[in-house]
């Protein structure tokens, strides 16, 4: 009778703990913080280094490259640019084929499908998706809700794609006029406003089921070069981000913001060297870790990225000390011969260095908690997207009336001589964008020049004459103004001032240099909903009651 008590006590012990390990993946009913726990338990050194990858691919399809990544790396993300989403209906197609790949691995752990869709200026996923007034839009008219509903939108979007996180929202603060690579894609120059519609924004993500990102910590806003192209050196103290950039991330973590990303920025007065932000414990560690108490997830700036290549180290050297200066999560965009090169350091070094080994399994750790908190509830992006769907979901059956009133609601009288001008006067439109110029000759009796995306100095002499021929028939010129090529055509331009109407769109900035122009609006999109807005503003459909979010030096009309 003993024997056999002890047997059926061993056979519940045995069946009790070896089948749930047997069993352990991705969904099991386990409690969150345990069953990451018991994942990195079992997992080999390179399933855990392979948590810490997120990568890029070329094409709309996915390579056998990319699937070996998938399905024997194990890696832990995937980055959708630009040049993968030329069509959505492919693009779900394919988002379906990479997590059906991750999902038939052993554990059974999700990708993370992450992308740009910010809104306004910058949108990776094209097609039909939404393009939205802005974030400056946003500070424009400052209604967090107007917020909370473009991050909504946008969600379920990327949501319907099977895209699960956004790298969004952009909280840098607008402090430096040339900042022009952040420019609309900031809320404001005021850190508040820009926290309190950032908050908003991801809130309204996180309702459609997506991690969002807000970038680019510590601040890129008082940066006047880009770091796409060089390392942006910022002259900011420790003070002075303590009471701008930082206040909107201060905001945003006390709500539970999911992830960060952080730019490539270097700041001497607080690191007393050139070493990008990206890359330094100061920021990641005493500031953002120590400092803000942040729990959640770190991802580096696109490490291809110029400014991320310290002291002329090599990539794998650079993807190194962003795991041991505090990152979690390593974004490398392309070249597959690149990503092995990477690869093959880092699983060296797990091999041979306890300490590298320990930082990227909390590295790993914090990408597995992030997973299970969102890609394991009930209304989950769903993994493996329906093509057929896309078109009938994509854009949302009332976006475009929201985003029609939200632009209306941002759109700003900067200077007023002219405004209101009559729908039946004589209209010439001069712009780049081929929506500003349908519009205007659809709502006015006018019409158009296109002023062409590059020129040289002699074609610009001709664009300039060709304007000059044509407003000396037509009643008032309306000029769209949205970057410096605009204003160099503009600048020569002072002799129509008396019929001269700007609409600016994007930032409001280069009015700085055009003293002379006494009618001005801005919108701070490119978007079909935001020059239908401006342009009835200068109609007459409506008064706009946006007000401007970054100062200008003169904002009063020309006596």
């Amino acid at each position: 009778m003993a024997l056999i008590l002890k047997r059926s006590i061993f056979l519940t012990i045995f069946t009790s703990v070896v089948f749930p390990l047997l069993s352990l993946d991705f969904n099991s009913e386990l409690p969150g913080e345990q069953l990451v726990e018991e994942l990195l338990d079992h997992m080999s050194q390179e399933e855990i280094l392979g948590q810490v990858f997120m990568l890029g691919y070329m094409g709309e399809r996915a390579s056998d490259v990319i699937m070996d990544w998938i399905v024997q790396k194990k890696i832990g993300g995937i980055k959708i640019f630009g040049w993968n989403a030329n069509d959505l209906s492919i693009l779900a197609d394919t988002i379906s084929t990479m997590q059906k790949g991750a999902l038939s691995t052993e554990y059974k752990i999700p990708l993370i499908i992450a992308t740009d869709q910010e809104g306004g200026w910058v949108r990776h996923i094209k097609g039909e998706t939404s393009i939205t007034p802005g974030n400056l839009a946003l500070g424009a008219s400052g209604i967090p809700y107007d917020s909370y509903m473009t991050g909504l939108y946008i969600g379920r979007e990327l949501r319907r794609l099977g895209i699960n996180m956004n790298f969004a929202p952009t909280v840098d603060v607008y402090l430096n006029p040339l900042a022009d690579v952040i420019g609309p894609r900031a809320f404001s120059q005021n850190p508040v406003q820009t926290g309190t519609l950032g908050t908003a924004f991801f809130k309204g993500m996180e309702e459609a089921g997506i991690i969002s990102t807000a970038k680019h910590f510590p601040g890129h806003g008082n940066a006047d070069e880009d770091s796409h192209g060089t390392l942006p050196e910022i002259p900011s103290t420790l003070e002075f981000i303590e009471s701008h950039d930082l206040i909107p991330y201060k905001m945003m973590i006390k709500e539970g913001l999911p992830a960060i990303m952080v730019g490539h920025l270097a700041f001497p007065n607080i690191t007393g060297n050139l070493k990008p932000a990206s890359l330094s414990s100061i920021f990641l560690k005493d500031i953002l870790r120590d400092q803000l108490q942040y729990k959640g997830l770190v991802i580096t700036d696109d490490l291809v990225m110029q400014g991320a290549q310290y002291e002329n180290r090599s990539l794998p050297e650079v993807c190194e000390m962003a795991l041991r200066e505090g990152n979690d999560f390593l974004l490398v965009s392309r070249n597959p011969d690149t990503h092995e090169e990477i690869w093959q350091h880092l699983i060296g070094l797990m091999d041979e260095d306890e300490e590298f080994s320990q930082d990227v399994r909390t590295a790993a750790a914090r990408v597995l908690r992030i997973k299970v908190d969102y890609l394991k509830r009930e209304d989950h992006v769903p993994f493996f997207p329906s093509p057929s769907d896309i078109s009938q979901d994509i854009p949302g059956s009332d976006s475009q009336k929201f985003f029609f009133g939200q632009a209306a609601r941002s759109t700003t009288m900067i200077r007023q001589s002219l405004i209101p001008i009559e729908p039946t006067s004589n209209i010439l439109f001069c712009g780049l964008h081929y929506d500003f110029r349908r519009m205007g000759e659809a709502m006015f009796d006018g019409r158009s020049i296109r002023v062409p995306y590059s020129f040289t100095t002699s074609e610009k002499w001709e664009i300039i004459n060709s304007i000059r021929e044509q407003a000396s028939k037509m009643d008032y010129v309306v000029f769209s103004l949205s970057r410096y090529q605009d204003l160099r055509i503009l600048k020569e331009l002072e002799d129509l001032s008396h019929k001269m109407i700007v609409l600016s769109s994007l930032t409001p900035i280069y009015l700085n240099e055009l003293p002379w122009v006494k009618d001005a609006l801005a919108v701070y999109g490119t978007g079909i909903e935001s020059f239908q807005a401006g342009l009835g503003a200068i109609r007459g459909d409506f008064i706009p009651s946006g007000t401007l979010p970054i100062d200008l030096i003169q904002n009063s009309p020309v006596p």
